[in-house]
């Protein structure tokens, strides 16, 4: 079963940051040089149709396999082995990573205009990086700090 539920924590993975990164490195410098935000926000919606359940699918796995290999949650924030520091690392992204779409979400995109584009840009570029070390940080699990 848990093969099953990598698996598809994988596919969430390779979804949210792949699109990340095409955002990021294909349309978002196309954007900036024409600053026609309709690129971006037509992008925007179409990926969220696939983005966000993916993000989802991310949470409900990683917090079903993170129980797995500790079923004490307290023990999550121990930071007394590898795994409790990595679980509580891929946490503290999330953390960031929902505080950085709450704050494009209810503050950049309402006013998104070509003039507050380099606003939205730093939350693309923050999101993009974020979801590249969850990335990062996932394969240690593997293979460890070393």
């Amino acid at each position: 079963m848990l093969n099953y539920i990598l698996i598809a924590h994988l596919l969430g993975a390779t979804i949210w940051t792949g699109g990340h990164l095409i955002l990021a490195l294909v349309i978002l410098p196309k954007v900036l040089s024409s600053r026609d935000i309709d690129v971006l926000l037509q992008f925007e919606q179409h990926f969220e149709k696939v983005g966000m359940p993916a993000l989802a699918v991310q949470i409900i796995t990683g917090l079903w396999m993170s129980y797995r290999l500790i079923p004490d949650i307290s023990a999550w924030f121990t930071f007394d082995n590898d795994l409790s520091i990595l679980i509580s690392l891929k946490l503290l992204l999330l953390l960031a990573t929902i505080i950085v779409a709450l704050h494009a979400r209810f503050r950049v995109i309402p006013t998104l205009s070509a003039k507050t584009l380099n606003a939205f840009s730093i939350n693309i570029i923050l999101v993009t990086l974020l979801s590249v070390s969850f990335v990062i940080v996932g394969t240690l699990f593997r293979t460890g700090f070393s």
